[in-house]
């Protein structure tokens, strides 16, 4: 349990780093608390019957957690959401991370897992419920993608909202010169002709300039390219 959660928060999980004064902040996109409880009820609620391991995806965007399993007969998700009693899927197994101290109160882990999130300021998580199998999926904020996204560049003497908000057209246009030079170019590419942008960075940035109708996808991501939609394309 407690190696699954360094592994997550020192290998796979980025912090967006700030600073008050001094002193360095590091913000993880998802609430360390939240992800233990997580994680601590995949363990302790997933049907062992089944061969396939608890799965956890951490994606530019988001992080995902899977684990085979049923809720109680004639449960929903929204009652999963909401208060509800206490019924463990395995309820030896409960009662053993009960008595180690690990489960604080029986029928709360969803609860804490969403007012962690809103102590953070983080969004809530989405949680999928399907024949067999409970998917939770934290997506990551703007605020952090925008701090991921412009970590590499040096602080400027501008606020902190000002800076980011010239850094964030900057890029965009640079984005958007290098797919007028070369449409089919892939987040590589560009990464490796702005040299101040991870590959994580020019998704979130592209994904931005879709929805801001500015770019548009031609194709398969293999095999296809972008249009950049100038003013007298609309």
């Amino acid at each position: 349990m407690v190696k699954t959660l360094d592994l997550l928060l020192t290998k796979y999980l980025k912090a967006a780093i700030s600073y008050e004064g001094i002193q360095r902040i590091e913000t993880f996109p998802v609430p360390e608390s939240a992800l233990r409880e997580t994680v601590l009820n995949a363990v302790v609620h997933r049907d062992y019957a089944v061969a396939a391991p608890i799965q956890i995806r951490v994606n530019a965007d988001r992080l995902r957690i899977w684990n085979p399993g049923e809720l109680p007969e004639n449960w929903s998700r929204e009652k999963l959401v909401g208060p509800h009693p206490s019924r463990p899927f395995n309820p030896d197994v409960a009662n053993a991370f009960f008595r180690a101290g690990e489960i604080e109160a029986w029928g709360r882990g969803i609860k804490r897992i969403m007012d962690a999130c809103r102590e953070a300021g983080t969004p809530e998580p989405r949680i999928n419920v399907d024949a067999g199998e409970l998917w939770v999926e934290f997506p990551f904020s703007e605020n952090y993608l925008e701090k991921i996204a412009t970590a590499d560049r040096p602080p400027g003497k501008t606020t902190q909202k000002t800076t980011q908000k010239t850094t964030l057209k900057s890029v965009e246009e640079q984005i958007l010169e290098v797919l007028r030079e070369e449409p089919s170019a892939g987040r590589r590419i560009i990464a490796g002709r702005l040299k101040n942008i991870t590959e994580d960075g020019v998704k979130y940035h592209l994904n931005k300039l879709k929805k801001k109708g500015q770019i548009l996808r031609i194709g398969p991501d293999k095999g296809g390219y972008w249009r950049v939609l100038e003013r007298n394309d609309e």
